[in-house]
């Protein structure tokens, strides 16, 4: 059974088997957790980017699904991107924000990761509500049959701490 855990802070500091990054579907870096994860990361988790981009994702990788780099300079061995829907006019599609964190376990799992980092996906700059957010993720989590022993939510501020703790009752 896998143990979900809350963590109040920085994604980039943490030591676990696998970060998940909120990216852009470019895979080539950005703003908030993308961005602070390329810049701690170093060239490397851009060179793979990079790389992918060239093969597999010549469009970009599509919202819902993952693929794995490695860490770089992360404390992590990889770094696994997924990309979150957009909050659109009041509306997204949750099942999109589901499968992120669906496609990001099952990445985990052909890793063989047992400690996996998550952020909270899509809430930045994409917009989504976060208590819906935090629903999604949790009940996701929850609902996923994983290999990996224990999934970190790491939570910026107070208050996207406090909605994820509320979704875990």
């Amino acid at each position: 059974m896998t143990t979900i855990r809350l963590v109040q802070g920085d994604i980039t500091r943490q030591s676990v088997d696998a970060v998940v990054n909120a990216a852009n579907s470019s895979l080539l870096g950005g703003g908030g957790v993308d961005g602070a994860i390329h810049r701690r990361g170093g060239p490397e988790i851009l060179d793979e980017c990079r790389a992918l981009r060239a093969s597999r994702y010549g469009k970009g990788l599509p919202t819902g699904q993952a693929v794995a780099t490695a860490a770089g300079k992360l404390d992590a061995r990889w770094v696994i991107h997924t990309v979150g829907p957009v909050w659109q006019g009041g509306r997204g599609d949750p099942s999109l924000l589901a499968s992120c964190h669906r496609e990001a376990l099952r990445v985990a799992d052909e890793l063989g990761a047992r400690t996996v980092a998550f952020p909270a996906i899509s809430t930045g700059v994409y917009g989504w509500p976060l208590e819906d957010a935090a629903r999604i993720a949790v009940e996701t989590v929850r609902e996923t049959p994983t290999d990996v022993e224990e999934v970190r939510f790491v939570l910026f501020d107070d208050r996207a701490y406090e909605a994820f703790a509320r979704q875990l009752g």
